[in-house]
């Protein structure tokens, strides 16, 4: 399959990528590659067109400068695309997350190795790093765990390393859906049902003690009264994948259900909400 790339040159750096990551990926965009000078971005070649570089909110933000340019790119070896940008992340000083090229790194009480391809969540991302951030201080032992959302997998890994009795990790994205298989496979972990679709894809019944979702605002919003179904009473569920101005509107629709804020974080303007289920 055939891909653009289209690489945005920023001035300054932050936060117009994160704003332009989140854009994009909205707009239908795959992958991202982040640059010192500002982002690579990727869609097949038969999903792209121009008008979806047209009215960018990075344009609107102030003494904000930037360019950019499209190449088409024919199939190629990905993986080797992704070797040569994927650095590895320590969150915590607990965990290590990395690819299977990297070696002689120091040891972490918890190591995720991820093969990326086209799939978003390898860590890099500000709402990955807090989401993980905040699993690391959850008690995860014998939790049925839904992933919603799930990228490269990494979340739901991480929640059986931490002793999740069992796992579904849902993407709509079958590069993802694939890409969360293999990763499963290359951490050893058990007890993780991949599953391809959107948030309709929840197993009917199914109820979990945990729900991350790493997402985007809209998507949240639309789909919170899913996962309230699928919440346990007394359950967590861990929302990222939006900004810091956007906690109103997330908080507005999840008080709406009886949920109760008990954690938050922020990274570059974006924002990790906790919420427990009355």
């Amino acid at each position: 399959m055939n891909y653009y790339e289209v690489e945005f040159e920023l001035k300054p750096l932050m936060p117009a990528r994160e704003v332009l990551l989140v854009e994009l990926a909205e707009r239908g965009f795959e992958s991202f590659v982040e640059t010192e000078q500002g982002i690579k971005a990727y869609i097949p070649e038969k999903d792209f067109s121009d008008m979806m570089l047209v009215d960018l909110a990075v344009e609107d933000m102030e003494d904000q400068e930037f360019s950019f340019c499209k190449t088409l790119i024919a199939d190629q070896n990905w993986n080797a695309e992704w070797e040569k940008n994927f650095d590895p992340i320590i969150v915590d000083d607990k965990c290590l997350i990395r690819a299977p090229f990297h070696y002689d790194l120091p040891s972490y009480p918890f190591e995720i190795i991820i093969e990326p391809k086209m799939s978003f969540g390898t860590g890099h991302h500000a709402t990955t790093h807090l989401v993980v951030s905040a699993m690391l201080n959850f008690d995860f032992k014998e939790k049925v765990v839904l992933d919603m959302g799930c990228g490269t997998g990494i979340l739901a890994i991480l929640a059986q390393m931490l002793g999740a009795k069992q796992t579904d990790a849902i993407d709509i994205d079958e590069w993802s859906y694939e890409n969360t298989l293999e990763n499963v496979e290359r951490n050893g972990v058990k007890d993780i049902t991949t599953i391809l679709g959107g948030a309709e894809a929840i197993p009917t019944g199914k109820q979990y003690d945990v729900i991350l979702a790493n997402i985007n605002r809209n998507i949240l919003v639309r789909d919170m009264h899913l996962y309230n179904e699928a919440l346990t009473a007394g359950g967590s569920i861990f929302f990222s994948g939006f900004y810091t101005y956007d906690k109103p509107e997330i908080d507005q629709r999840a008080t709406s259900f009886g949920w109760k804020l008990t954690g938050e974080q922020s990274r570059n303007e974006w924002c990790m909400l906790h919420y427990q289920k009355g």
